[in-house]
């Protein structure tokens, strides 16, 4: 379903699982910062109203969105979380950057998962223009860090599930 049609923050809070005693790394890129504290906000606050505890959450931020996986490997080896949240914001520009930069940011996150056998989230934005990545920022489209947050959740839980 396009974001368009849903706002990221709508979600039945009685079906997202407590999370009492795990531990989450957000990694933050701090590039397009106005959208990713924004973000980042919006997925700590989410965490912690389904039960972590405020000093089980881990923020690191990195330069840019393309050193968030290794910024996520090294929550998962020095911290180690359950799950690694990786928040960020690539808008599209004149040049074929954005898709390189997006490309990889998407492989190293599912190869950072695959590593450690561990949910790694891909919360971020890849928009064509900052309107865009505002409105899922806090906007009308509501937060992707709230929905990034809720997917970390849920994928810890089916992992314990399946044990």
């Amino acid at each position: 379903m396009a974001t368009s049609l849903k706002n990221l923050s709508a979600y039945d809070p009685e079906s997202i699982p407590d999370c009492t005693g795990f531990k989450f790394g957000i990694v933050v890129s701090e590039w397009n910062e106005a959208i990713t504290s924004s973000l980042a906000e919006g997925c700590s606050e989410t965490l912690l109203k389904h039960g972590a505890m405020r000093e089980n959450i881990k923020l690191l931020t990195v330069p840019g969105s393309f050193e968030l996986p290794l910024g996520g490997q090294i929550l998962f080896e020095s911290f180690e979380a359950d799950a690694v949240i990786l928040i960020g914001c690539v808008i599209q520009g004149e040049t074929r950057h954005f898709d390189f930069i997006c490309q990889a940011v998407a492989q190293g996150c599912m190869e950072l998962g695959m590593k450690y056998h561990k949910p790694a989230v891909f919360g971020v934005l890849t928009t064509n223009n900052l309107q865009q990545a505002i409105d899922r920022s806090g906007g009308i489209h509501g937060n992707k860090g709230d929905e990034a947050a809720i997917t970390a959740i849920k994928m810890i839980n089916l992992k314990l599930r399946l044990k």
